[in-house]
């Protein structure tokens, strides 16, 4: 499936800031299971320092800063993707063999023993593991075992978007049962890593469909976060939307992946100013 998408993030301060720092990572890259045809990323006003480069995990990613006050910055992204499609056969060992093939893959960036352990935003949580136990057994093949606790995550949880912010802990949100798609992706990593499978976390961007019969608004599609999980030397790795109780089809084109949030947060970064902010952000994914 093929797209047009179309991304404004716009950021307005009360006070003019200065000394501006931000690491973006907006910019979707070419991966097994995608396309990239084109892409352009427009930021307004121009920023005084601008440095495009590629992090350990193979990530676009944008190093921009401006050493004079602004009151407003805007970031605009167009993109034409294309995302293939993936084989639904399951083709991974079982839950109880997996250890020996992830101690034996390599370290390159998309190694499993960079996803297996604990993370700066992802710890060990005790109640989370229980759960993720008590679901999967030792039997069950790895890619298996993956969508049965994505699929128990989505009855288990509801989504709430004031339930949580972007600092909220997988065990706190976990407690709750209530988050946004971060807390569903980063609770089941925690969870898929309890069982010894490796995992990460994937941002990027989903197709919302209307209802039936209802007209498709503008600007009304969303960047999203999801699940990477690796099920075997054959299998390798697999994306699971555990938001959405789905595997990650021809309807996500992947801009970033990581250990958790903070490795491929849209934008981060550092300012000077007073008072507060205020931020509004807009998408359009158009299938072609």
């Amino acid at each position: 499936m093929r797209y047009d998408i179309r991304l404004s993030l716009d950021h307005s301060y009360p006070a003019a800031s200065d000394h501006v720092r931000n690491l973006l990572r907006l910019l979707p890259s070419d991966r097994p299971s995608q396309r990239v045809l084109r892409r352009l990323l427009t930021i307004t006003p121009a920023p005084q320092e601008r440095r495009d480069m590629v992090d350990y995990f193979g990530n676009a990613t944008t190093l921009v800063a401006w050493h004079r006050p602004v009151a407003a910055i805007s970031f605009h992204l167009s993109v034409r993707a294309e995302r293939l499609a993936v084989s639904a056969m399951d083709i991974s060992p079982r839950l109880n063999a997996l250890a020996p093939e992830v101690m034996a893959a390599g370290l390159g960036p998309a190694s499993p023993l960079h996803f297996r352990g604990p993370s700066p935003r992802i710890p060990p949580a005790p109640e989370i593991a229980d759960f993720a136990r008590g679901i999967c057994q030792p039997g069950q093949t790895a890619r298996d075992a993956v969508a049965a606790l994505g699929q128990a995550l989505h009855a288990e949880m509801a989504f709430d978007s004031l339930a949580t912010d972007v600092t909220t802990a997988p065990a706190a949100a976990f407690a709750a049962r209530r988050g946004v798609c971060q807390d569903f992706a980063q609770i089941m990593v925690c969870g898929l890593r309890a069982l010894g499978i490796p995992a990460g976390y994937v941002s990027g961007f989903i197709r919302t469909t209307p209802p039936p019969g209802a007209k498709r608004l503008a600007g009304v599609d969303a960047m999203h976060g999801w699940v990477m999980a690796w099920c075997g030397t054959t299998q390798g790795w697999v994306e699971y939307d555990p938001t959405n109780a789905q595997w990650a089809g021809e309807d996500y084109i992947t801009v970033a992946i990581g250990r958790d949030y903070s490795d491929v947060a849209p934008v981060r970064g550092a300012l000077r100013t007073a008072g507060g902010q205020r931020a509004t952000h807009t998408v359009d994914m158009i299938a072609l």
